[in-house]
């Protein structure tokens, strides 16, 4: 594994101010990040999105923990990553797996497209490994200062937690959604309302009473953990208008009002198939009186009879134009110019980026979804951000709200706590 390569901080002698020596010292400036994902655009896509909102976009380095893919390891899903390597590697050892199934397996890890804006262009992700992180915190901590970790999902809790761990004095790790056990791992955990769903009345009537005491979170959030409406993500009012003037010529033509719908699939918590697909095409049929154009787009998660029933009953509209996933991927383009959304019920991250942007977003197969995801609809709902998606609605009407500045809110902890230690971000 070769060594983090992070870009030198500006020369104090090339600016104006005060060097940061003569400040506070050069210890107490964080000015790098280490980004540790997970292989699921999504999530990466709320690290990202965080460490841009701090400012050190261009002062960042992703790794990865990737777990161990196809033949029996897609029923091991379930286990925690290390055990799940372990295994993995016991496997490998009896079978022999060739070195070509090695290669073949590492290209399916590479970073795809995403639905919710991340880059496909993160190429050369390194796996994420505790010692090397932890060395190079301690040493670059003298001449560099503090090195901020930033990671996201369930893979990476053990390797942010390891890395706060072994180098505590030299590091500031952010674990991004809820890591259910060890809190006090972390400097700062930044998760969504909704994880804390099963300690409400309501949660705690799903589960039967001999369970309880093992569903987490098992107590209220303390002064460290933050919470938001939705998933973080890299949209805001600057990155929507940049985009907007990027996309001029390919939007700018397009009959207004212009609605856009994405399309996700079902999940564990969120169920459905042709039916809702049924009920979407009809409605979008009902409301296109009131639009100049409508746009589809579907994620890497639509089931193809889903994708189908839209494209069979739409596809023909002149109205109607469906991407095809081909070309540049238009889901940036889509939320700078777009009037108005229609999201699946299914992606907390598409609804929440929809809803940064202060536009009219319409959900729908709310009804469908269960457990926390109820507690996030329901909570969108009641703040006006989201209308359920009927099919009579007039698209042409607009309507508003404050926009979901999660992504900012968190950012603005980060600082606050970073300032509560003794450090601070050199943008």
């Amino acid at each position: 594994m070769r060594r983090i390569q992070l870009p030198e901080p500006p020369s104090p002698t090339g600016r104006s101010g005060t060097p940061d020596i003569f400040e506070s010292g050069v210890h107490t400036f964080v000015r790098r990040a280490v980004v540790i994902g997970n292989g699921f655009a999504a999530s990466e896509n709320q690290s990202v999105g965080l460490v841009r909102a701090l400012g050190l976009s261009d002062k960042h380095v992703l790794y990865r923990v990737t777990r161990p893919k196809a033949g029996i390891n897609e029923w091991l899903q379930w286990l925690p990553i290390s055990l799940h390597k372990k295994i993995d590697y016991i496997v490998r050892m009896i079978r022999g797996y060739s070195q070509l199934m090695l290669k073949s397996q590492e290209k399916k890890l590479m970073p795809s497209p995403s639905e919710n804006g991340v880059s496909a262009g993160l190429l050369a992700v390194l796996e994420a490994d505790v010692k090397e992180i932890v060395s190079f915190a301690h040493e670059t901590y003298e001449k560099e200062g503090p090195l901020l970790v930033v990671a996201c999902g369930r893979d990476t809790i053990s390797t942010a937690s390891s890395i706060k761990r072994l180098a505590s004095e030299n590091v500031f790790v952010v674990q991004i959604q809820h890591p259910r056990l060890h809190l006090k791992g972390f400097d700062m955990v930044i998760t969504p309302k909704h994880d804390y769903y099963p300690l409400t009345p309501e949660g705690q009537e799903q589960v039967p009473r001999f369970l309880q005491s093992w569903i987490t979170p098992r107590d209220p959030p303390d002064c460290h953990v933050v919470l938001t409406m939705g998933a973080l993500h890299q949209i805001d009012f600057s990155s929507i208008r940049s985009v907007a003037a990027s996309w001029h010529d390919e939007f700018a033509h397009v009959p207004r009002p212009l609605l856009v719908v994405n399309i996700g699939g079902p999940t564990r918590n969120c169920r459905y198939g042709v039916d809702l697909a049924k009920e979407l095409a009809a409605s979008l049929l009902n409301v296109l009186a009131s639009c100049g154009s409508v746009r589809i787009s579907f994620s890497v998660r639509t089931p193809q009879k889903v994708s189908n029933i839209i494209v069979k009953e739409l596809g023909s509209n002149p109205k109607v134009y469906i991407w095809d996933g081909q070309g540049p991927n238009l889901h940036m383009g889509h939320l700078a110019w777009a009037d108005a959304f229609v999201v699946t019920a299914d992606s907390v991250s598409m609804i929440s980026e929809a809803c940064s942007t202060g536009k009219p977003v319409y959900v729908l197969g709310a009804e469908r979804c269960r457990w926390k995801f109820t507690e996030f609809h329901k909570s969108l709902r009641e703040q006006g951000v989201v209308r359920p998606f009927t099919g009579s609605e007039d698209i042409s009407e607009s309507w508003s709200y404050p926009p979901l500045t999660d992504t900012a809110d968190a950012a603005k902890k980060v600082h606050e706590a970073l300032a509560a230690r003794g450090w601070k971000l050199k943008v």
